[in-house]
């Protein structure tokens, strides 16, 4: 007698999996069509000749033996890599200074650090103009060089990068074992070889991913080239000569896809390294504390003093010229250059139009990221729909703005593409500035939500409460202060970026940031200067809005306290 086996019967899928499911699926068509599919349309164009005719690497070999582009692309790999020499040692010491000494003001230095931040890139080619350039304060001071070409180029790079690298170096150097340097000192080590021995290799993975990421800065930065560059090519000045000087979509699309290389193989050998990083924090480690110790911190005080006057010096040099009649023979103070309808056919409509987009980029952004975060870290059952749409939303930190902003070109204008309407709108902007600065906004709020324990939703199932309501009554109310981290994040680099939008605004939608590249090409330096003034004052009052809403959300996260 033979007994039937019951068939394997897999559990029906819930209504919140399918919920999930469904939310995963549309979510990654959406990253798809704001960043996978514009980026093949850019790699398709390279293949294509005028007519849209496949034509191979033609465009390639023509690039190539033409010494005018190609030397461009030796240009960028020489200027990023000086300026990465530069930057990353001055951060590493002013990082040192914030985390392993008894300095004092502290927090002044850091803001004074920070300052770069709050402004277009443009802002401190624009200060050196005035200090170095024809009629500067201090012509010839510049190593005896012209500010137009290399030596401006890297100058301006320098203040630009400087917070950047900062703000890595000091998260590294803030994670210390106080026993290993209590070990060091029972074995008679000297400082230097403390310093060589435990600090260094402690900090190795920050320094690094900080080398990276400014030589991806700078070898994708169109601002600072265009204004102080000059005779001197580089690859981000060759795409935007191309596109919007000779209409020769074929080779911008060449430039943009040599261009995305370097920023590809950096960011690849970067995540190589994050993979090898080990925990510097131990649940036995003991926080190191620094020490007081007079000549050390003396010495550190004197650097960080010189550094951040010198950052502040450049900030108020472009800011001061904002408000000078006639430089330099006429230095009585005026606000005509901040007449802006003088220097530009929408006058300050450009500033409410950037108010307008940086406002929508960080709303609609704010939610499109936490939602997707939120369903690529609770969605438990979806191992492989969690992977791909968290690989497409990492693929935008390899991606220069003007190589997403070039693809988007393509892409919207392909014949047959519904989404067409959106060209030449203020959506397209706001679409491709999420777009661009998605990754960094995505990985806040992932490391946000990986702090909340999973018996929040396994709880809400067990009483069969939606999964939408556990998100809007505990998930985001917990997450608030991560969630207006991102908005502030999002609403500054919308309102200071100018590589990501520079090829999709229209006469109705020009940018406060394009505004300063079209007046400093017309010569109106000082309305540029005003602008980028007025950007920058802008982001300085969000931020301290940012700080003020802060302390109002921390009596709503008592919770985390004991």
């Amino acid at each position: 007698m033979t007994t039937a086996t019951a068939p394997l019967v897999r559990p029906k899928a819930s209504r919140d999996d399918l919920i999930m499911r469904g939310g995963l699926v549309l979510f990654a068509a959406v990253l798809l069509v704001i960043v996978a599919l514009p980026l093949w349309s850019l790699l398709s164009k390279s293949f294509q000749d005028h007519n849209g005719n496949f034509i191979g690497f033609a465009n390639y070999l023509r690039y190539v033996q033409t010494p005018a582009l190609f030397q461009s692309f030796w240009n960028s790999l020489f200027i990023a890599v000086i300026t990465t020499s530069i930057v990353v040692p001055l951060a590493f010491v002013y990082a040192y200074a914030l985390t392993r000494s008894c300095m004092r003001f502290k927090a002044l230095f850091q803001g004074l650090a920070l300052i770069p931040i709050l402004a277009p890139s443009l802002l401190p080619a624009l200060s050196l103009i005035y200090l170095f350039g024809n009629q500067g304060l201090l012509k010839g001071w510049l190593f005896g060089q012209p500010v137009y070409g290399p030596v401006g180029i890297i100058a301006a790079q320098v203040f630009y990068c400087f917070p950047h690298a900062l703000m890595i170096l000091v998260t590294a150097l803030s994670m210390a074992d106080q026993r290993l340097y209590e070990s060091a000192d029972a074995l008679g080590a000297s400082r230097l070889r403390k310093f060589l021995t435990v600090t260094l290799p402690g900090a190795k993975y920050g320094l690094i991913s900080t080398s990276f990421v400014i030589f991806t800065l700078v070898i994708t930065d169109f601002g600072i080239a265009k204004v102080v560059g000059g005779r001197f090519n580089v690859l981000a000045t060759d795409i935007y000569k191309q596109v919007i000087g000779q209409q020769n979509f074929e080779m911008g699309a060449v430039v943009g896809v040599i261009l995305l290389v370097p920023a590809l193989l950096s960011f690849a050998v970067d995540r190589i390294v994050a993979r090898r990083q080990v925990a510097q924090l131990s649940a036995r480690a003991v926080p190191f504390e620094p020490k007081p110790r007079r000549a050390r911190d003396l010495a550190l005080t004197i650097f960080c003093l010189v550094i951040g006057l010198m950052i502040f010096a450049v900030f108020a040099v472009a800011v001061w010229a904002s408000f000078i009649t006639f430089w330099p023979y006429n230095l009585t103070l005026t606000l005509k250059n901040y007449e802006f309808g003088n220097f530009d056919p929408l006058g300050w409509g450009v500033y409410w139009n950037s108010l307008l987009m940086a406002s929508a980029t960080a709303v609609f952004g704010t939610a499109l990221v936490f939602l997707g975060a939120y369903l690529v870290e609770k969605s438990n059952r979806f191992g492989i729909g969690r992977g791909f749409v968290h690989l497409l939303a990492m693929i935008p930190l390899a991606v220069p703005g003007l190589v997403l902003g070039l693809s988007y070109i393509f892409f919207f204008n392909m014949k047959g593409n519904p989404l067409n309407v959106l060209y030449g709108t203020m959506a397209i902007l706001v679409v491709n500035t999420v777009a661009h600065f998605y990754t960094v906004s995505h990985l806040t709020a992932m490391t946000a939500l990986k702090q909340l324990d999973a018996e929040f939703e396994a709880v809400s199932a067990s009483l069969k409460v939606p999964v939408w309501r556990t998100f809007f009554r505990v998930t985001v109310p917990i997450c608030l202060p991560a969630i207006l981290d991102v908005a502030i994040y999002l609403f500054v680099n919308a309102m200071t970026t100018v590589s990501a939008v520079i090829f999709l605004y229209s006469s109705e939608t020009k940018l406060a940031a394009l505004a300063i590249v079209n007046m400093d090409e017309s010569g109106f330096t000082a309305g540029a200067a005003g602008m980028a003034t007025v950007i920058a004052v802008t982001s300085a009052a969000v931020k301290l809005a940012q700080l003020g809403l802060s302390r109002l959300l921390s009596r709503t996260q008592a919770w985390r306290k004991r």
